[in-house]
């Protein structure tokens, strides 16, 4: 695990840039999700999940400039915590992924809602880890 450089101190503007984006994204979900439009419901909430691994990720300076390093960080992030409901959390967000692509016929607003409030419980649990301490 990378670790960041303590004579160069983490971008807070950054930590915070990804922080508020992965909100917005968040709420872009739940719209979406209340309009029907299963598809970006979706993309939003793993972009949600996506844009707080970021935050922690800059705060921690770990990398991650790559779409599969989303799963590298949450693993580094349930080493630090010892949380392993991480696991599961990550496995939802990276499914509410997959769903981005599959045909409409095969998506369930019910489980993509329930999906969504699990997005909710892991940017809660990431968001505390972006304040740099």
């Amino acid at each position: 695990m990378t670790q960041q450089n303590p004579a160069e101190p983490f971008d807070s503007d950054a930590a915070g840039d990804y922080r508020q984006q992965a909100r917005y994204f968040f709420g872009k979900s739940r719209e979406y999700l209340a309009e029907g439009d299963l598809h970006q419901a979706s993309e939003k909430g793993w972009g949600a999940a996506a844009w707080m691994a970021k935050a922690v990720a800059e705060t921690r300076g770990w990398e991650y400039g790559r779409h599969e390093q989303f799963n590298v960080v949450l693993d580094h992030v349930q080493d630090l915590t010892g949380n392993d409901r991480l696991i599961e959390l990550r496995g939802i967000a990276n499914d509410l992924h997959r769903n981005f692509y599959t045909r409409s016929r095969f998506l369930s607003s019910v489980s993509i809602g329930t999906g969504l409030e699990r997005v909710a419980e892991l940017l809660d649990l990431l968001e505390p880890l972006t304040d740099g301490g």
